[in-house]
């Protein structure tokens, strides 16, 4: 019988769990997942409950006692929900949670069910042993990440706030993982980026308004004709770089580790020297709005009253009002702007004592890492838990080989883990919650 608590069998247990997202409501649903984890949990002895706004979209909080009660809590949060997978583009089935090579492969095994099995099987080796973590650590396993959060970390935070009182920092997904890159002098060196930030998600509806007419007549007032020339100005407009503290850490950091020359004055000329490292940092010395989204006319000769498109833009921490601004004057007076999602950018300390410790659990694994701060170019759940105050940190520690594509796994065709990777995740967050 398979060892439920080994991480490798508990990852590939979860991406057995269809928790398909497909976002806007249409979901497979994390209850069984959420049941799972949540028995898992009790089996150790604690009182884990489960939380849904709607059926079947589950979240399971619970709080493990640590050995300090004097000291702050933290919150560690996965979400049990993956993005959809087409089994036909997929080496091995994209459910499977199957072992092959020395990797797992699975939907899931990157974001972030990975993570979630580290976590699990920590607290099954600890209740084993007698162990316990140094402070309070409140388990979130939460619904609908790939959305929205909706019926996951935001509503928990909006209904339930009290789940996390005295929580004052948090670790999740998308930092603390080996990335391989050639240093001036030739060696190479193993970084591992901790998330410290995330750019901000301020998703904008733009609606342009004119005169409906026939398309074989001249119209000055053709609503897709402004909306066209709008989103060319929004397109073609280079956005100014900001340095926020998370970004000027990671260069002045990095470039130190890789022995180049940072000249925070022209950071385009720092990023060309950073070779392969630029990858982490290029998106979040800026501001981004890439339209991505159209929708306008119902038929070939007739003028639409109405055009809309869609624009992803991303924030960098204290700049979302200066962008808009800067929108509104490429916009121009035809086109009108809504939000569609509209969550802050998130901050955290980088020179703080939990920053410290992450960067100590990860020397002690692999004496030659390189921790750094860095800032992340999407969003988590963070975006939630920051609204409570929560210091909201990047770590799922794992050790990854070199040359693997990691930052294509997430929401990729197979998408698989290290198993090794895993088992060095697991000791990392072991020296951490003891720390």
């Amino acid at each position: 019988m398979a060892d439920q608590t080994d991480v490798v069998e508990l990852c590939s247990t979860l991406v057995r769990f269809d928790t398909t997202n497909r976002g806007n409501g249409d979901a497979v649903g994390e209850r069984k997942a959420a049941e799972y984890v949540a028995g898992l949990l009790t089996d150790a002895g604690l009182a884990p409950r489960i939380f849904e706004l709607e059926p079947g979209r589950s979240n399971v909080v619970a709080r493990w006692p640590g050995s300090d009660p004097t000291l702050p809590a933290l919150l560690v949060q996965g979400h049990l929900d993956v993005v959809p997978a087409d089994a036909a583009d997929w080496t091995l089935p994209p459910f499977s949670g199957e072992v092959q090579d020395g990797f797992l492969w699975g939907r899931g095994t990157v974001d972030m069910k990975d993570f979630c099995a580290m976590v699990l099987a920590i607290v099954a080796d600890f209740a084993r042993t007698g162990r316990r973590p140094r402070r309070d650590v409140v388990l979130a396993f939460v619904a609908d990440e790939e959305d929205r959060g909706d019926l996951g970390a935001h509503w928990l935070v909006a209904e339930h706030p009290e789940l996390f009182d005295g929580c004052v920092a948090a670790i999740s997904e998308s930092g603390g993982y080996t990335y391989h890159v050639p240093a001036a002098d030739g060696t190479m060196v193993r970084l591992y980026p901790v998330g410290t930030a995330e750019r901000g998600t301020a998703h904008l509806k733009l609606t342009a308004r004119g005169r409906a007419g026939h398309g074989s007549r001249r119209n000055e007032e053709n609503a897709v004709t402004r909306l066209v020339r709008a989103l060319t100005r929004i397109a073609d407009h280079r956005w100014p770089v900001v340095l926020t503290p998370t970004v000027q850490a990671f260069l002045e950091r990095t470039g130190k580790a890789l022995g180049v020359h940072v000249d925070l004055s022209d950071v385009d000329g720092t990023l060309a020297r950073l070779g392969p490292a630029a990858g982490l940092v290029e998106s979040t010395v800026r501001n981004s709005t890439t339209p991505t989204m159209l929708d306008a006319g119902y038929k070939v000769n007739v003028i639409p009253s109405v055009a809309t498109a869609q624009i992803d833009t991303r924030t960098l921490p204290g700049t979302q009002d200066e962008l808009l601004s800067e929108v509104d004057r490429l916009l121009g007076p035809d086109v009108e702007r809504e939000f569609v999602a509209n969550q802050p950018a998130v901050q955290a300390e980088v020179d703080s004592p939990w920053f410290d410790a992450m960067a100590a659990a990860l020397r002690a694994e692999d004496p030659e890492a390189v921790v750094v701060p860095y800032c992340m170019g999407g969003g988590t759940d963070a975006k939630a838990f920051a609204k409570l105050g929560i210091q909201c940190y990047g770590f799922a520690p794992l050790l990854l080989p070199r040359g693997f594509p990691y930052r294509a796994m997430a929401h990729g065709v197979d998408e698989r883990v290290p198993v090794e990777g895993l088992r060095f995740g697991q000791r990392v967050l072991e020296r951490f919650l003891l720390g």
